[in-house]
């Protein structure tokens, strides 16, 4: 293949993927811009589509201010990526500002690079690419590592496959235009800009965006809560096989098995004698929970909350209730418990009543049907 034949494919490539990304985001952000992933994954889209812009060779070494700002914005496109992951494995994940002052600076050293370093300093134009080069690579381990770390706990099954697809595929890339670059001996911005990897950008995108198009949006992205979750509602109103809604009630709400701190999906699954993916069905088919944690931590809370509210445990500590109720230290559980009532467990004790007759009864309501 000629110079110029491949430049002219590398060109097409690039044009026909940043079409289709700017496509995907403007269809996510228009379809789920009330959700946090929503907002996130289009984000991440453009970002992708500038960084695709980006790699065109020659682009960033013209230095004006349309293409710093495309530098920029291709800067930052895989820590948003890394944000896109945790919403997608998190419904309550929501960005702090911390998370938008690092993104200004590695949009900065985008733009820093493409007006200042590259035209005026070139002896360290190699060493901020290294640079730019490798912090994509960061944030794609970090996406991998997030996403095997939390992977069984995820719910809803339509969710984990596209979750796999899109994070597997889009970090293991990510980092094999690294390892292309070791094994050939090439610089990594010839790899990048090469036309095999604006093949393989375009190949992704069309991935991505056929399996989007495949999974409703209320299975991928959470809707926004507005306010304070509840507690679980009891397991009897369900409608799967009564067996399994017995035998999951009765470990609940009469064994407390979710007192266990490590208890995971498959343990659950094991002592209710059923596969793990008909365990995770019936969870969140049932009690329409996404989460495997969150459906515990849901239990958990309501057992503090019963403890805070006892006078006779007025001198207990927080930390050991909150142990007693399941979490395994107090920062998670703190977190958790002012995520789920609005409020810290030492304000909620102050505030809450002693008793709280609803709260008993249902309690023996429960108690009564298992």
């Amino acid at each position: 293949m000629g110079a110029g034949t491949e430049l002219t494919l590398n060109l097409l490539l690039r044009g026909a993927t940043i079409g289709v990304l700017v496509l995907v985001g403007i269809a996510l952000w228009r379809d789920q811009s009330r959700r946090t992933a929503g907002r996130l994954g289009a984000a991440f889209a453009f970002g992708v589509a500038a960084a695709t812009l980006a790699a065109m060779p020659g682009f960033a070494r013209v230095a004006d201010g349309w293409h710093a700002a495309v530098v920029a914005l291709a800067a930052g496109s895989m820590f948003v990526f890394w944000l896109f992951t945790r919403a997608l494995l998190d419904d309550d994940f929501k960005p702090r500002p911390w998370h938008l002052a690092a993104w200004v600076v590695l949009a900065a050293i985008g733009a820093l690079n493409c007006l200042v370093i590259v035209p005026q300093h070139p002896a360290l134009a190699p060493v901020a690419g290294a640079f730019m080069g490798l912090m994509p690579v960061a944030w794609a381990v970090l996406a991998i590592a997030q996403s095997l770390a939390s992977w069984r706990e995820d719910l809803v099954e339509g969710r984990r496959r596209l979750r796999t697809l899109i994070v597997g595929a889009t970090a293991a890339y990510t980092v094999a235009q690294l390892l292309a670059a070791l094994v050939s001996g090439q610089d990594l911005k010839l790899v990048v800009e090469s036309a095999a990897n604006a093949a393989g950008t375009a190949a992704l995108a069309l991935l991505v965006a056929w399996r989007l198009l495949q999974v409703r949006g209320d299975e991928l992205f959470a809707l926004p809560t507005a306010e304070p979750a509840a507690a679980p509602a009891p397991v009897a109103a369900l409608k799967p096989d009564a067996r399994q809604v017995s035998t999951l009630e009765r470990l609940m709400t009469i064994e407390h098995i979710y007192r266990a701190p490590s208890l995971t999906i498959a343990a659950l699954a094991t002592r209710m004698g059923m596969p793990e993916h008909r365990l995770r069905k019936l969870i969140n088919q049932g009690l329409g929970q996404r989460n495997f944690s969150s459906f515990l931590n849901a239990y958990r809370i309501a057992d503090a909350k019963r403890a805070l509210r006892d006078p006779e445990s007025a001198d207990v500590p927080v930390l050991t209730i909150a142990m007693d109720a399941g979490f395994q230290s107090l920062g998670p559980f703190n977190r958790a418990f002012k995520a789920a009532t609005g409020t810290t467990p030492s304000e909620y004790r102050r505030q809450a009543p002693a008793e709280d007759p609803a709260a008993e009864t249902a309690g023996r309501e429960v108690a009564e049907t298992a």
